[in-house]
């Protein structure tokens, strides 16, 4: 089994987006632990109407739009992380996190805490605006000092080739390219909690054919996915 992890700086940054466009790219599932809000589409059914393949079902569903152990509480319950364990799958999965890495599952333990026990290669998308230096390099130094492999840093908005460079330089990551903004998707419609970001999301809406197509082409156009490629092809790391 192939697995890639897909986490964030923060919520709402674009990752489902970048996870959806991953998927398609790689022929993969895709997998989300936990969905905290249920008021819109779920994730893994944005993934699905963008790329066209399949996802497994969530873990947890939880109805509040929030930390996952508030979600969980709210509704008299708790996440168990030892019920999260990489789903097998032919060919390549992509799990998606929720928010960023230090969000709580429960009142013990983070997703960090759950991700590096998966000990899969990570990609850290982040968003190109203000303040994006200081939360990408500490989620970056997280990431390491919890002993996971980092594939590189993907960014998400407009071009700031000079804050990126500094990221991958202080961070000593790599720059997996930036995925812009994308009007077909900005016109969609209503998106879930952490799909939104500059990638899609706004009123009115699309053929779902249009959103897939102009995703695939712009992932393509501007994501090292040699880079992502290479992480898988040095095995099973779970």
């Amino acid at each position: 089994m192939n697995t890639l992890i897909v986490t964030g700086t923060d919520t709402g940054i674009g990752k489902t987006i970048f996870s959806a466009g991953l998927v398609q790219a790689l022929e993969a599932t895709y997998w989300k632990p936990v969905q905290s809000g249920l008021e819109e589409e779920t994730d893994s059914q944005i993934v699905t109407r963008l790329s066209g393949r399949p996802a497994l079902p969530e873990g947890y569903l939880l109805q509040l739009p929030a930390s996952p152990h508030l979600s969980a509480e709210a509704e008299e319950a708790e996440i168990d992380p030892d019920t999260l364990e990489l789903p097998q799958v032919d060919g390549v999965l992509v799990a998606e996190g929720a928010g960023g890495l230090m969000v709580p599952l429960n009142r013990r333990a983070l997703y960090l805490d759950l991700i590096a026990r998966w000990g899969a290669p990570v990609i850290l998308c982040a968003r190109t605006q203000l303040g994006t230096i200081n939360h990408t390099l500490l989620s970056l130094k997280a990431l390491r000092d919890a002993g996971c492999d980092v594939v590189g840093v993907a960014f998400i908005g407009n071009p700031e080739p000079e804050v990126e460079e500094t990221i991958c330089q202080f961070g000593k990551a790599a720059h997996l390219g930036r995925l812009p903004y994308i009007e077909t998707l900005r016109s969609a419609p209503g998106v879930g909690s952490d799909a939104g970001g500059p990638a899609a999301g706004g009123p009115g809406a699309t053929r779902p054919e249009e959103g897939a197509e102009a995703l695939a082409t712009t992932f393509a156009e501007n994501i090292n996915l040699d880079l992502i490629r290479e992480a898988l092809s040095k095995g099973d790391p779970a």
